[in-house]
């Protein structure tokens, strides 16, 4: 047979295979949403997005506080402006900019955990992300639970249940906090519930790390902190306060960038 006459004849067959291999990859990639097996991987994606959205926010205040920082230095050169409004203004400009810092390193930390959670994708025969995120809530609580119910730990640590400790009043709110947001997730959670389910998971395992150490430092096992670790704990809990400011913002700046949508704008792809 001719090849020409050949080729005209089965000329469909490339395609129809590439739109099969194509309908059958996105089947594969929807059961694997839909079962929960890339629920770490779109909570991640969903993290970017929310911290790729505040960094958008923080650098559009960040160009507003420079302009106002300028305009105050001119101010004063012309005699508008008092020594306590340049140094008030430069305070500002300061704060933005480590809050735009901070909120650089939050976009390449969402990035590298988005990263890890692609590797990570469990197989059909493991755990899901969220059976895995649950049996490690419910660790955090039987290792606080023997506080509880041994009275031989009762007694030699007794700050672990004394709810007039700080360190134990942290726990039992992030253990609160955690137990509220399990109940409301259900089977099929979206990736921003479960977002803040394994963030909370990840305070109540903090929570309960640092009582437990200031009950055993209290029962003279282990040393206090020395002071540059204190000062070190002040600059992480600094920056985790500018991050959540930073998150807190975000929420706008995706509302602006939906309505935009529904006005008719072509929303812009995130870089």
């Amino acid at each position: 047979m001719d090849p020409l006459l050949l080729a005209a004849e089965w000329w469909w067959l490339a395609p129809t295979a590439a739109a099969a291999g194509t309908v059958g990859w996105i089947g594969l990639r929807r059961r694997s949403t839909m079962s929960g097996r890339r629920l770490e991987v779109d909570a991640a994606r969903h993290d970017l997005r929310m911290a790729q959205a505040a960094l958008v926010e923080r650098r559009a205040a960040l160009k507003v506080a420079r302009a106002d920082h300028a305009r105050v230095v001119a101010e004063r050169a012309a005699r508008r402006a008092s020594p306590d409004q340049v140094a008030s203004s430069r305070r500002m400009l300061r704060d933005v900019e480590r809050d735009t810092k901070a909120c650089a390193a939050d976009v390449k930390a969402k990035q590298a955990r988005l990263h890890a959670a692609r590797a990570a994708v469990p197989a059909a025969s493991a755990p899901r992300p969220l059976d895995r995120l649950r049996s490690t809530h419910d660790a955090v609580v039987a290792r606080w639970m023997v506080y509880e119910t041994d009275p031989a730990r009762q007694i030699a640590y007794p700050e672990m249940t004394d709810v007039k400790q700080p360190a134990t009043v942290a726990y039992l709110r992030a253990s609160e906090r955690a137990s509220e947001l399990r109940r409301g997730l259900g089977d099929r959670p979206t990736p921003a519930e479960y977002a803040a389910y394994r963030d909370a998971v990840a305070a109540l395992a903090s929570a309960f790390e640092v009582a437990e150490h200031a009950a055993r430092v209290k029962a003279g096992e282990v040393p206090a902190a020395p002071a540059w670790q204190d000062a070190a704990q002040d600059a992480i809990a600094r920056s985790t306060e500018a991050i959540e400011r930073a998150a807190a913002s975000a929420a706008s700046a995706l509302t602006n960038w939906a309505s935009r949508g529904r006005r008719g704008d072509p929303p812009r792809s995130d870089r």
